[in-house]
């Protein structure tokens, strides 16, 4: 599995977004798919940065660990906040999400987003660090 460190700032963030994309062209992944992981690491990661680390005044890096199967492209974001399962969150129901933005509760969206948007992802507590993984499945020609 390869691994690269970013800063936990807001300023890494376009970094992060090049590093999925080229790693979605490693793999072999179709647009529509680069744009769902691309959306959903930037989702997680933005939330390690702006409440896990910078609302807690934490200064830490994150690590993404990736790998590439025949299969599958494997991302994790893993990083040292406090521990924060993002699918023990309530996520919108159809109600919800036929509501105007302004009827809307604030949150919760760009959770769901996340999932929606890749072939799986799921969230461990390991060793002290979040691990939130995001797979994609590779088209079979």
């Amino acid at each position: 599995m390869e691994s690269k460190s970013f800063p936990g700032v807001v300023a890494s963030l376009d970094g992060l977004r090049d590093y999925v994309d080229e790693l979605s062209r490693q793999a072999g992944l179709a647009k529509k798919a680069t744009y769902g992981l691309k959306l959903a690491v930037d989702e997680i990661a933005t939330n390690i940065i702006l409440y896990g680390y910078e609302k807690a005044g934490l200064v830490a890096d994150f690590r993404v660990l990736s790998e590439i199967t025949e299969q599958e492209l494997i991302v994790i974001l893993e990083d040292e906040a406090a521990a924060f399962d993002p699918l023990a969150n309530q996520m919108p129901d159809a109600s919800d999400l036929s509501k105007s933005l302004e009827d809307r509760e604030i949150g919760g969206l760009g959770i769901f987003l996340t999932i929606k948007g890749v072939d799986n992802f799921s969230y461990e507590y390991f060793n002290g660090k979040n691990r939130n993984v995001f797979v994609m499945k590779k088209q079979q020609s």
